[in-house]
């Protein structure tokens, strides 16, 4: 397994909100190889920052959905960061 990490900078907490539960969660849940995803949001010094974690059955398939995510992020979020990283244990 692999997954697809990413770090942004949210600029409308409430919009971008909105941005991943309508239109981010479903294309990455229907993509191919998908098994599992995390997104999360701290908030410090005023900044709010995210970061998920998509994991793929495969390297090619977490290497594609890594390819679409600049594509992916809503107006409001400021892509920092992909890295397709293996899974090397889970719980």
């Amino acid at each position: 397994m692999h997954a697809v990490v990413v770090r942004v900078k949210v600029g409308d907490v409430e919009r971008a909100q909105q941005a991943l539960e309508t239109e981010v969660v479903p294309q990455v849940s229907s993509a191919a190889g998908f098994k599992a995803a995390y997104w999360t949001r701290a908030t410090s010094g005023g900044e709010t920052n995210g970061l998920s974690m998509v994991i793929f059955d495969s390297e090619d398939n977490a290497q594609a959905a890594a390819d679409r995510v600049r594509g992916m992020a809503p107006e409001t979020v400021t892509v920092e960061s992909v890295e397709v990283r293996e899974v090397v244990a889970s719980a």
